[in-house]
């Protein structure tokens, strides 16, 4: 079948697979806080050795990004700053009183939101506190997404004395019409500053992200957005569907479904954009991801050492993950933990000395199987079994051998290279919960 007819058969609402269970399955009515604190004590006595990762959620933008699915508030108020600071520091000093101790930070993550929001001088005393006790920062991968129209010299040098060395800059499209009408305005020239600034202050990973299916996005408009990207070369590329769910997030009804690219059209820009950044020696990691050669992600990716969380594909692997800020999810190895998403009512618990949890799961043995195989295959591209394959699973993926999409034998899945455009669908075919239950309305974005 060609490739066509495949995005065209396989272009259904599917989960993004940063977890398993996926957040809509989670049994919330399971969870307390004391039984997630118990996991997060158990595992990490078990565990501490090999440190932890931590993902700090940075809401604030200044302007809101019509496109954009994150936990944002929008705001030009910088007296915002330090009171969210201060409470993302007591949580933090919190969870290492739980701990015991404070934690080997293996990796961390400002994400957002707009983390270049906040000023230099401020991400310093957040950075001082949830850094300042680590022996060394040679020994810790730290990253930021940055927006390339307020980033400054400041926050890359600040930035960097602390560790870090990779920047992701949110490019989404170059085109003037698309900018205006999702809101993100940022020129070739700026995004060439801020690389060029980034990699002489000594960053070794820029990270550019990208997004196909934007509203008045065309053929001839993505074309010259991946070659203006190209030139800058980023280390890595994240080349994304546009996820139009204007049910959750209101700021999309800005524009119709008239604007989008159509189904045949969006295939055909993804298709574009994907062979460009192969033919530019790009190679494809895991999904929605490119990186050269000499990149880190694609060095864990020939070494069967990449790993997926919460904050997407990393070549850092620590069973814990501690989500600070609001809306930010946590992942103790056998539980998840989310924070409340408003940023009252975040401010509002941690100051009164309480964690400001929503809700969370607790993974059975069945989760944690089904986990491992869906890990397994967002990133290694293949999983094995113990014993044979269950004849369940063998069945859901049928249509998908017959399409040439995995391959299997009696022990092993395998996606295929064209199967590499296909592996949320693939990886439903194991998601359990979803097979139980399927959603009532809308909750996923389509596939492509």
């Amino acid at each position: 079948m060609e490739t066509l007819s495949l995005l065209k058969k396989y272009n259904v609402a599917a989960p993004r697979y940063t977890s398993y269970p996926t957040v809509p399955y989670w049994d919330i009515a399971k969870f307390t806080t004391e039984k997630w604190l118990n996991a997060l004590k158990t595992n990490y006595a078990n565990n501490s050795s090999e440190g932890i990762s931590v993902y700090i959620h940075l809401p604030f933008c200044e302007s809101l990004c019509t496109y954009c699915g994150c936990n944002t508030r929008i705001t030009k108020n910088h007296g915002v700053e330090v009171p969210y600071i201060e409470a993302v520091i007591k949580e933090w000093e919190m969870y290492c009183e739980v701990l015991g101790e404070t934690p080997k930070i293996r990796e961390l993550h400002l994400g957002g939101g707009t983390p270049t929001f906040f000023s230099a001088k401020n991400l310093k005393t957040l950075l001082d506190a949830i850094l300042g006790k680590q022996h060394t920062i040679d020994q810790i991968e730290c990253s930021f997404e940055g927006h390339p129209d307020n980033t400054t010299v400041d926050h890359l040098q600040t930035l960097y004395q602390f560790g870090f060395k990779r920047v992701s800059l949110g490019i989404q499209d170059f085109d003037p019409h698309v900018q205006l009408m999702i809101n993100r305005f940022q020129t070739v020239e700026q995004v060439a500053t801020i690389t060029n600034k980034a990699r002489e202050i000594g960053y070794d990973s820029v990270n550019f992200d990208l997004i196909y299916g934007l509203p008045f996005q065309n053929l001839n408009g993505l074309a010259n957005t991946i070659k203006e990207v190209i030139n800058l070369k980023p280390d890595r590329i994240a080349f994304y569907s546009y996820a139009h769910v204007p049910w959750l997030k209101p700021g999309q009804r800005r524009y119709t479904e008239r604007d989008i690219p159509k189904e045949n059209e969006k295939f055909a820009l993804y298709q574009l954009g994907r062979e460009i950044l192969l033919d530019a020696g790009y190679k494809e990691i895991g999904m929605d991801h490119f990186a050269l050669g000499s990149d880190a992600l694609f060095k864990a990716s020939e070494n069967r050492k990449l790993h997926r969380n919460f904050m997407g594909y990393t070549h850092q692997y620590t069973s814990m993950l501690l989500g600070l800020g609001v809306s930010s999810i946590s992942d103790s190895g056998n539980a998840f933990a989310q924070n409340l998403k408003t940023v009252e009512a975040y401010l509002k618990t941690i100051n009164k000395g309480d964690f400001a949890l929503e809700k969370g799961h607790l993974l059975t043995d069945l989760d944690l199987y089904i986990r491992k195989h869906i890990l397994n295959l967002m990133c290694q591209n293949e999983t094995k079994f113990s014993n044979q394959i269950p004849l369940i699973i063998s069945e859901r993926l049928a249509p998908m051998v017959a399409d040439k999409i995995v391959k299997l034998d009696d022990y092993s899945v395998t996606v295929s290279e064209i199967g590499k455009s296909f592996l949320r669908n693939i990886c439903m075919a194991f998601d359990e919960r979803l097979w139980q239950k399927q959603p009532a309305t809308k909750v996923f974005s389509t596939a492509i």
